[in-house]
């Protein structure tokens, strides 16, 4: 067996490590210790009000899917101008809405003034967007 640096065999030092580790929480569960967050807030921000104010202006990526489809590489690569790629949606069935990925709503499409848009026809709640997070 080699030393390290501290003149430990390898592997003794891992364990030197982790038994020390074990013997920390060990003491820190006995005397009922707990991490107080309140060390980690930063005092020099004052915030009176708190408000949405805040994160109102930060930008965030709205997309629409119309469908997906998994194909191959192979297929990928022979597809050209006038190729037709499956989705997995039914025609007439609602786009999804995403918010930076996470789906938020369906729609429909729409055309006003020769330009598309989405007529969202079903808003997902605050709180399944939560339970879809878990």
């Amino acid at each position: 067996m080699s030393n390290d640096d501290n003149g430990n065999q390898d592997g003794a030092g891992l364990d030197d490590w982790g038994a020390a580790m074990a013997e920390q929480a060990q003491a820190e569960a006995a005397q009922g210790q707990s991490i107080d967050l309140d060390e980690l807030r930063d005092d020099s921000v004052k915030l009176d009000n708190p408000s949405l104010d805040v994160i109102l202006d930060i930008p965030v990526k709205l997309s629409m899917e119309v469908g997906r489809s998994d194909i191959s590489i192979r297929n990928l690569l022979q597809l050209n101008q006038g190729s037709v790629v499956e989705l997995d949606r039914v025609a007439g069935e609602p786009l999804d809405v995403l918010v930076n990925g996470t789906l938020i709503a369906h729609g429909e499409v729409v055309v006003v003034n020769d330009r598309y848009g989405i007529r969202l026809t079903d808003v997902i709640s605050p709180q399944e967007r939560i339970d879809k997070l878990r």
